[in-house]
């Protein structure tokens, strides 16, 4: 008997937004110099220019070895309301939310998405799915909002689930259980695409959801469990929940 399927979750990072390979340290100095022309634009009394860049990039890298270590996720909002106040610029929120913006701005210039993703996504929306996503990182949930929004993707995402605000990355089965009691949605019911199998398709299996994994652009490292499915594109999806929701009189097609 086929095993119907209610939602679909995505990896954000190589999965729906595809990065590639970049060059972080450019990224980094160029979301630097972002921050920095905003703050001497408000008035703020600011080092020269290498000595912040250098601290904030301390800042950020002690951080995520910290993180990494504790396999708990930091939010750079907090960081960098953190860093501003130590320098005494006395920012508000919308200040601090405009600076994580400018800081991950240059990254966001370097993705792309799947040519169709947006119509594949509707696609699977009208076929009864709901549809999020789970995402490991530092940057801040509304910042990646306002990237989906731009790339015109986010009014599809009625979930999204940010390790930043919750504190648990992949694999952790927590973060995905989060995902699923806030989407309504069983995990033996669900399906997860990420392209790491160590963090998509391992917490994927573990919390008992349906995992997928998509051709990762940048191999790193294996999983200790294996994909349900395996595919090279968003839009593969659609056979693949067709399959499972086929009427039970019906074979499901190869």
């Amino acid at each position: 008997m086929a095993r119907q399927i209610d939602g679909i979750l995505f990896d954000l990072g190589d999965t729906l937004l595809e990065f590639g390979q970049v060059d972080v340290p450019s990224l980094f100095e160029a979301g630097a110099k972002l921050a920095y022309e905003y703050l001497r634009k408000l008035g703020k009394k600011l080092p020269p220019f290498p000595k912040y860049h250098r601290q904030q990039l301390w800042a950020v890298r002690w951080n995520y070895f910290k993180s990494r270590l504790t396999n708990r996720e930091f939010n750079s909002l907090d960081l960098i309301g953190r860093l501003s106040k130590r320098m005494g610029h006395g920012l508000n929120h919308d200040h601090v939310l405009e600076l994580a913006w400018l800081w991950y701005e240059p990254l966001s210039r370097s993705a792309c998405v799947e040519p169709g993703l947006r119509t594949t996504l509707e696609t699977l929306r009208d076929m009864g799915m709901k549809l999020g996503l789970i995402s490991n990182t530092f940057i801040p949930g509304q910042v990646l909002d306002r990237h989906l929004a731009a790339a015109g993707l986010l009014d599809l995402l009625s979930v999204r689930i940010y390790s930043c605000d919750v504190v648990y990355r992949k694999p952790h089965r927590r973060i995905f259980e989060l995902a699923l009691k806030q989407a309504n949605l069983s995990a033996s019911k669900t399906i997860f695409v990420g392209d790491s199998p160590q963090a998509d398709i391992t917490g994927a299996n573990r919390a008992g959801m349906i995992s997928v994994l998509k051709s990762p652009k940048n191999p790193a490292g294996t999983g200790i469990s294996t994909p349900a499915h395996r595919i090279d594109r968003i839009s593969q999806l659609v056979e693949i929940v067709e399959n499972y929701n086929a009427p039970a009189d019906k074979s499901p097609r190869d």
